[in-house]
């Protein structure tokens, strides 16, 4: 039987093929669709599942991978082949296999400058500037200041090439930009006119930043590492893109990697997180993921520790009524970035809830510090007791009600105070701000709230500091009244000033994706701090007292250098990132509103 090539891995063509031959009638994808995802789906402005209307944009492949290998695979399970082709047609209004014309040649580098290493001008390598997470850019690095702001003019674009996210923080070292994308491509920019120099295909989408640094025992060559959403952790060839190694940091069928990993020394320290919170189908055994920090050795990406929030590995609790397992303690996720505290030997690590268990294991809602060597726990700090959050109630390993889910989803910020003492600076999905002293283990100095925070509220993704303040995006997506930025004094916990969510919206009518909500991360440079919004947004504050001193709106289609189609639309999950005069930033979330273009700036 002759079968037409598709434009899907060579597993699921098999199944689509099988499925094509069982079924003489195709399933209906509107009734697959509300018999088994709408409860989610169709779960108004509470729910984490995108909307029906925001998957629109995405490509029938996207979604039959989502069901067989990504964040819904369990779900996928109780589906045939055809019911998944059928519902990721229904949602998507594309056949599956429908030709793509995409020019691979295009926006490629026709004489672009070698990559000149790590010492070859101002970078921003990492999720931060620096080990300690602070997303402050100094002139000297960013070389952009609050004055400078109203000059700045949009010089290039790249659409990324699945068209629903755009969910990667970019990486700017030795004249290049080094930034993953949904569906697993890294690619590697001129930082001045976005040229194409490589690209690299992922195992799974790729949303961590990329870290740059020297190759052991080859002087003068670089390795670019990052991580995936299937649980790999890649080195590549930072001037071709050619593959070192790459390894399965975690087995678990459930594993994601959402934080970015942190690189120190001879160490790639990469944060663990998976979709078992929320991605489980009803006949799943829950749970049994626990979160971790793994530290890599960059030569061959060998594993040298392994770090655990809760210490204790799951173990069968009991049976359900329908036969299937409960299993726990589990939860732990670290979805952020992990901080390096050089000074101290110590990394600490923002932890998530507790997924199962009959109690909410002190590890998690927490900052947690780990010996950099060993990987041996010292401390820490629990700021939200009583969160299990993911199993099902009335389950033996799910007693009492569910928690509030206050997950530390942006990294810590070690900070130095105007005394010369440390401060560690974390913000929690509760809405509350903290500053811990990192010599009395995590001993809590000070408290803000920011937020009313929630499951999709309070801070999400990331603060920043410079030498006198912390400043706190709010989410609350969830909320009446979402959004709003805050600075406090570092060395109390003081308000310096609020900046109230933008009004009127850029995206127009409120409703869900076209709100205010600012959950991605800032980034403070001399006079401002950045803020993307889900109203499509970008938006520079002054550090003296909150005023708008730039905006820029994304919620349009750009014409881009790989003539790839790609729009703005919400902000979510990365910063703004800053260096040697130009700002870049992406457009687009798949939890929102739609979008997939990288945009750069640069003084006129």
């Amino acid at each position: 039987m002759h079968v037409r090539s598709l434009s899907v891995s060579a597993t699921v063509a098999m199944w689509l093929c099988a499925a094509v031959a069982a079924h003489a009638q195709a399933p209906d994808g509107s009734a697959v669709f509300r018999a088994n995802c709408a409860t989610c789906h169709d779960g108004g402005a509470s729910s984490r599942a995108p909307a029906p209307e925001q998957l629109r944009d995405r490509t029938p492949e996207s979604i039959i991978a989502a069901l067989t290998g990504g964040a819904m695979r369990y779900q996928g399970l109780s589906l045939t082949g055809a019911e998944r082709r059928a519902v990721a047609e229904y949602l998507t209004g594309k056949s599956v296999g429908a030709d793509v014309q995409v020019d691979p040649k295009a926006g490629r580098c026709t004489s672009a400058a070698p990559f000149v290493g790590v010492s070859g001008g101002p970078a921003w390598n990492g999720w931060s500037i620096d080990a300690e997470n602070t997303h402050f850019a100094p002139a000297k690095v960013g070389g952009l200041t609050a004055d400078q702001l109203p000059k700045l003019t949009l010089k290039w674009a790249l659409g990324l090439p699945e068209a629903t996210s755009a969910w990667a923080q970019p990486t700017v070292v030795g004249g290049r930009v080094f930034v993953g994308s949904q569906n697993g491509t890294v690619f590697s920019l001129d930082a001045k006119s976005g040229c194409v120099a490589w690209t690299y295909v992922a195992k799974g989408g790729v949303r961590g930043s990329v870290n740059v640094g020297p190759r052991p025992g080859a002087p003068g060559t670089f390795n670019a590492y990052f991580s995936d959403q299937k649980g790999y952790a890649y080195a590549v060839d930072a001037s071709t893109g050619a593959e070192v190694w790459s390894v399965q940091v975690d087995p678990h069928p459930l594993i994601r990697l959402t934080g970015s990993p942190a690189l120190y020394r001879d160490r790639l320290y990469v944060p663990t997180s998976s979709y078992e919170e929320v991605g489980k189908s009803p006949t799943y055994n829950c749970c049994t993921f626990r979160g971790a920090i793994v530290a890599l050795d960059v030569a061959n990406g060998k594993v040298v520790w392994r770090a655990f929030p809760i210490p204790e590995a799951p173990a069968l609790m009991g049976k359900r009524p329908d036969g299937g397992e409960s299993w726990g303690p589990s939860g732990g996720a670290i979805w952020s970035a992990p901080t390096i505290d050089v000074k101290r030997g110590l990394i600490y690590a923002g932890v998530g809830n507790t997924y199962s268990g009959t109690i909410s294991q002190p590890g998690t809602d927490a900052i947690v510090a780990f010996d950099l060597k060993t990987g041996a726990m010292k401390w820490s700090q629990q700021l939200a007791p009583n969160d299990v959050y993911g199993c099902r109630s009335g389950e033996p390993n799910c007693v009492g009600e569910q928690g509030p889910d206050f997950d530390f989803g942006a990294s810590p910020v070690l900070a130095t105070l105007p005394n010369g003492k440390d401060i560690i600076v974390c913000g929690q999905k509760s809405g509350v701000a903290y500053g811990l002293d990192p010599d009395h283990g995590g001993k809590v100095v000070w408290e803000y709230r920011a937020g009313q925070g929630g499951a999709l509220g309070g801070i999400e993704w990331g603060i920043a500091t410079d030498a006198e303040h912390a400043y706190l995006p709010v989410a609350d997506q969830n909320r009446p009244n979402p959004g709003g930025l805050h600075a406090v004094k570092l060395a109390t916990g003081e308000r310096a000033w609020f900046a109230p969510p933008p009004d009127p919206l850029l995206c127009g009518q409120k409703g869900r994706g076209c709100n205010a909500a600012q959950s991605a991360a800032v980034t403070v440079i001399p006079g401002a701090v950045l803020s993307g919004s889900f109203d499509g947004g970008i938006r520079a504050y002054s550090t003296k007292d909150g005023s708008v001193l730039w905006q820029y709106d994304t919620n349009r289609e750009f014409l881009t250098v790989n003539r790839v189609r790609a729009r703005g639309a919400s902000l979510n999950g990365p910063a703004p990132v800053v260096v040697g005069g130009m700002l870049y930033v992406n457009s687009g979330d798949y939890r929102a509103r739609t979008g997939n273009v990288l945009l750069a700036f640069g003084v006129e």
